[in-house]
């Protein structure tokens, strides 16, 4: 990887007034601030393939706080104050737990978002995550369509959520990006599924149509969002700092070809990590045929794959020198022997469970003497 760039409520109600302006203070210390730096630098030497390899660590702490309110548009001020008081126990922690997670703004998601602003229904369960209806089943429909502005219902929402996070918390904020597919996979949603992958084959133009436009959407959020919130955030999944860049999922690859992910889903990988400044990429699809085909996306910062263990194991030496890994298993047992076992030219995100608040800095501080002492 190349160089850097980027809690209850008593109600939902509006906030009392003037509580913004003590907020930014009482969530950012001039402790916590010094500490938050030390470990966006860490982060950058992480990323910087001319340093030495290294590790980082999250440490996850098994705490019950509030519910997350689900992500629909009636329960903003829910979600808002949801996102802040998480916020403000990530910058409590980072006071106490000396691992590597950046404290952030969660404008939270499903993956429905840019396929609604193309017109796709959306159904919202009460006890589930929203998600999309395909809009168009045939070439001539996807056609018709045209690229939603940024003041369609469903983004200007998400622009408003995170203005006033970080009105409160003040322009040092780091936020979480939303739930971002590429620009295939979100015309995989807009395109009924089954029909997508007949006309991949069939109608290849049509694909790469849609797909163009969808891309020119997230293009023209992305940089309204890189411009309003700064240009480093936390991904939405896993939760990694990036320094600048894009971050992404990528499934439908685990469906086609490796002719077909270098004819169709390459090229705008390559046009967005090259705009952007870098890529993470996750990946939960069974797509080990890709992996040859991923190492070739200029600028791949990290490569979250959600596989079995044994795929993992094949996974950490072939990308060991090639990008940063965060996948989701990294080694059973003592988490000091993850950090044995992994290739020595690998960069990992280590994620590690703990059951107490004493058993979370006990581990911060044995990870972190193991972590020196292997770097020297």
């Amino acid at each position: 990887m190349a160089e850097p760039p980027a809690t209850d409520v008593e109600s939902p109600g509006a906030p009392t007034p003037g509580a913004h302006e003590a907020m930014p203070k009482a969530a950012m210390t001039m402790k916590s601030a010094t500490t938050i730096d030390r470990r966006k630098e860490r982060w950058g030497r992480f990323y910087d393939m001319r340093q030495a390899p290294s590790h980082v660590f999250l440490v996850r702490l098994k705490e019950n706080g509030p519910e997350r309110p689900l992500p629909h548009p009636d329960k903003k001020r829910e979600r808002i104050e949801w996102a802040w008081r998480q916020y403000q126990e990530q910058m409590s922690r980072a006071e106490w737990l000396d691992d590597d997670a950046i404290p952030h703004l969660d404008v939270y998601t499903g993956t429905e978002i840019f396929a609604e602003a193309f017109g796709c229904e959306v159904r919202r369960p009460a006890d589930n995550m929203p998600f999309a209806l395909p809009l168009v089943s045939k070439a001539s429909e996807a056609a018709d369509l045209g690229v939603p502005d940024l003041d369609a219902p469903c983004l200007r929402l998400l622009f408003e959520i995170a203005d006033e996070l970080r009105a409160r918390a003040g322009p040092d904020a780091v936020l979480k990006m939303v739930d971002i597919q590429s620009p295939m996979d979100i015309a995989a949603l807009v395109w009924n599924k089954s029909d997508f992958y007949v006309a991949l084959v069939e109608e290849p133009e049509a694909v790469r149509e849609l797909a163009g436009k969808v891309k020119r959407l997230l293009i023209s959020f992305l940089d309204e969002w890189f411009s309003r919130c700064g240009a480093d955030f936390v991904a939405h999944y896993p939760d990694y700092y990036m320094p600048r860049g894009v971050t992404l999922s990528e499934d439908e690859i685990g469906a086609v070809g490796a002719d077909a992910f270098d004819d169709l889903f390459l090229p705008e990988l390559v046009e967005l990590s090259n705009r952007y400044g870098g890529i993470g990429i996750h990946c939960c699809a069974n797509a080990r045929h890709q992996w040859e085909g991923l190492k070739r996306v200029p600028g791949l910062r990290l490569l979250n794959l959600v596989q079995r263990p044994e795929a993992l194991r094949e996974a950490y030496p072939y990308f060991a020198s090639h990008a940063a890994q965060m996948h989701g298993w990294c080694g059973d047992g003592d988490p000091l022997s993850w950090v044995e076992a992994l290739p020595a030219d690998s960069r990992v995100v280590l994620e590690v469970p703990a059951e107490s608040r004493v058993q979370a800095a006990e581990l911060s501080l044995r990870l972190r003497t193991a972590l020196k002492r292997k770097a020297t």
